[in-house]
């Protein structure tokens, strides 16, 4: 036999039981098919790593490809600290119809920015919150938007509407906004899945196409289609999505997908993942929904939709066939999550269905045995606490913060933790991730519930086999074994051995796809 790619003089790191540490891999039509027992074979090309550290690629099991691309390209105004420096960072910014921009958060500013501040800038300007559930334009956007879109706005003290807009608002400004062409779609999701090879990404799950809160166009999954990417990228489909179908009686479905498109459907290089399905909103725009409310600035957030418009659509994409991803990131939320998963299991039992909740921010204690036995996959995104901690933490105060995005609690009863970033929200970076699941502090220091602590090994599975795990897509990622796609992260440290606070600035100098070098920073291939 004659291997397309031996790599020799690595550490490998394989996270497979059976054989945890290698100096040397195989590769054969993108496909590991030896490890030291291969070091003999020809190959076709040999690289040497030098003594690099080799991991299975991460698996960024939530994820916004079109989103963070889109961000890269449009005004930022994150390095903003008054709204004084964002408006005069503004005034020049090239637009078309609309000028839309990223990087909004109020808690970095010396007040909250307005719809009057936004109209010195011009018309139809829509500055999208960090959170993606909040929005802050104009006055010209307010005046284009239906009566019913403002109910229940933020009001200024003369019972003006001042621009900031959360949720079900959010998204009639985005009605206004969209469609996206494919093409910019395209070429946004191209961006985004770059950001993902650089940080040593090789499956990045897209949390949302079609309708709902961050869809681009009712054509969005031919964007992913039109010429082939540079890593592997599974799709969530919104449960917006969902039609009423006139199947057969027996098949038990009473909406899907047309066709009966479900969770599988695709390849090793795009596939459909989960039905996605908002039921809350978020922490940064204090609408993520609480069952007691948030410290020192009150209220307890809202749930996505009506309760029972959302248990059907549970109850609907289950009988469906799809794999479930509930986005709830408050308790409430997350009790809503498992009453409804827990009603479709009795209503319509399936084996391995692997439901997931997106994010499980807040979790209770009580609520911790009823995941585990519910058989629910958190996928949890450990930057947030890494960038926000400290908000999180005041706006829970001293006894909700250690239920923040939990690590260890779930571990101890069985439950598989699948890591990812929600990039662009919070920092894309895994490794960045698996440092504040081992060290439980913020970047400013704080500790945010210490208890939760995983090893520097938990940490490193969560994102590798755990992710691969939730996207269903274990047996073909997740560890460095024969027969397992060879998808490889080559880093210049081990983040077992290395400080834990290092970990993650640890310089990603190659990410493998395929067998094939897709980001090579350090010059290996030849």
């Amino acid at each position: 036999m004659i291997l397309d790619l031996k790599l020799v003089g690595g550490r490998f790191a394989t996270l497979d039981p059976a054989r945890p540490t290698a100096s040397c891999a195989g590769v054969w039509g993108g496909r590991v098919v030896g490890l030291d027992d291969v070091a003999d074979l020809p190959a076709r090309r040999v690289v040497d790593l030098g003594g690099a550290v080799v991991l299975p690629g991460f698996v960024d099991a939530h994820n916004h490809l079109a989103w963070a691309g889109r961000a890269s390209r449009t005004p930022d105004i994150s390095g903003c600290s008054t709204v004084a420096q964002v408006l005069d960072s503004l005034r020049d910014a090239d637009r078309s119809r609309w000028l839309e921009v990223a990087g909004y958060d109020h808690r970095a500013l010396d007040r909250p920015l307005t719809a009057r501040d936004l109209d010195a800038v011009g018309p139809r300007v829509y500055v999208q919150d960090l959170s993606g559930h909040a929005c802050v334009v104009s006055s010209d956007v307010l005046e284009l938007l239906p009566r019913t879109a403002l109910e229940g706005a933020q009001r200024d003290a003369e019972g003006r509407p001042t621009g900031f807009l959360a949720e079900g608002a959010q998204s009639a400004v985005r009605a206004l906004v969209l469609p996206y062409p494919l093409a910019d779609i395209a070429s946004d999701v191209r961006r985004g899945a770059w950001q993902c090879l650089r940080e040593g990404v090789v499956l990045a799950a897209e949390a949302g196409v079609g309708a709902g809160l961050l869809g681009s166009s009712p054509l969005e999954v031919a964007a992913y289609q039109r010429e082939p990417l540079p890593l592997r990228v599974q799709l969530m489909v919104s449960a917006g999505e969902l039609r009423e179908v006139r199947a057969h009686p027996a098949d038990g479905v009473r909406r899907a997908l047309p066709l009966g498109l479900r969770t599988g459907l695709g390849d090793e290089w795009l596939s459909l993942g989960a039905l996605k399905l908002w039921t809350d909103g978020g922490m940064m725009a204090r609408t993520a929904a609480l069952t007691e409310p948030y410290a020192g600035v009150g209220g307890v957030g809202q749930l996505q939709d009506d309760p029972e418009v959302m248990r059907a659509a549970v109850l609907d994409g289950h009988a469906a066939g799809w794999q479930l991803a509930l986005h709830a990131i408050g308790d409430r939320a997350v009790d809503f999550a498992l009453d409804a998963l827990a009603e479709a299991r009795a209503v319509a039992p399936r084996p391995d269905a692997r439901h997931r909740i997106e994010h499980c921010g807040l979790v209770r204690p009580d609520q911790l045995d009823r995941i585990a036995e519910l058989g629910v996959t958190p996928v949890v995104q450990p930057s947030f606490l890494w960038a926000y901690g400290d908000d999180y933490s005041a706006i829970m105060g001293p006894d909700r913060a250690p239920w923040l995005y939990r690590g260890r609690a779930f571990l101890d009863r069985g439950v598989v933790l699948a890591g990812s970033s929600d990039r662009p929200v919070a920092d894309g970076s895994p490794l960045r991730g698996i440092q504040f699941m081992v060290e439980r502090r913020s970047r400013g220091g704080l500790p945010v519930g210490p208890d939760e602590a995983v090893t520097v090994q938990e940490a490193i599975t969560a994102y590798t086999l755990g992710s691969a795990y939730a996207c269903r897509r274990e047996h073909l990622l997740g560890s460095i074994t024969p027969g397992k796609l060879a998808d490889f992260a080559v880093l210049a440290e081990d983040p077992r051995t290395c400080e834990v606070s290092a970990i993650g600035d640890i310089p990603v100098l190659a990410t493998v796809v395929d067998g094939e070098f897709r980001h090579d920073p350090a010059g290996f291939a030849p």
